[in-house]
């Protein structure tokens, strides 16, 4: 399987759209990182990995469901494969912390990559050891199944572009984007 080919939901492979669903703290911050990235179709906030379905935010916020605050996102695995995802994924938080992510505390915060197929799990697996030459302390990002993604309350979505002003926008993701512009530059959308 190549590495810019996905897996559908019926099992047969997409050339046309492949799908991440990435853990990095705040999905807020998550989202607005991804929107930037050319290849990106989409990139919506939501919880995966726990044990509740359909849960709220104010339910995953307690901790208690075992969920994660994640992005599930949709590419064009023609202009950006997978591996090129998770290589933004490695630079834009930090994977050595268990269950943070700057003031966002909880396990709900941490770091997971949550593949789609086996052959994602082969390359989020690479990408985690090659990423380990990035950090000084160890990795500690999960990698799991992707069993259920819930999409977030509409009020999350596209956050960071409606409240720019807001005060968790203007001292957390806006430092975070402009990092990542200065970083990524020349793959970023138009």
């Amino acid at each position: 399987m190549s590495q810019r080919g996905t897996m559908s939901q019926k099992g047969t492979m997409s050339a046309e759209r492949g799908t991440a669903t990435l853990g990095a703290g705040c999905f807020w911050c998550v989202e607005a990182v991804f929107q930037q990235l050319q290849g990106v179709l989409r990139a919506l906030p939501g919880y995966a990995g726990g044990s509740v379905e359909h849960p709220t935010y104010q339910q995953v916020c307690s901790g208690a469901t075992g969920h994660a605050e994640v992005a599930q996102i949709d590419f064009d695995p023609r202009r950006l494969s997978f591996a090129e995802l998770l290589e933004v994924f490695w630079r834009t938080h930090d994977p050595t912390t268990l269950n943070r992510q700057g003031p966002d505390v909880g396990t709900q915060y941490r770091s997971v990559i949550f593949y789609h197929s086996a052959a994602q799990r082969v390359i989020a697996e690479d990408s985690r050891r090659a990423a380990a030459q990035l950090w000084a302390d160890p990795i500690v990002t999960a990698i799991e199944p992707c069993r259920h993604f819930y999409p977030a309350e509409d009020y999350h979505r596209n956050y960071y572009r409606l409240n720019p002003g807001q005060t968790y926008c203007r001292l957390v993701i806006a430092p975070k984007l402009k990092k990542f512009a200065e970083e990524f530059a020349g793959r970023l959308s138009p």
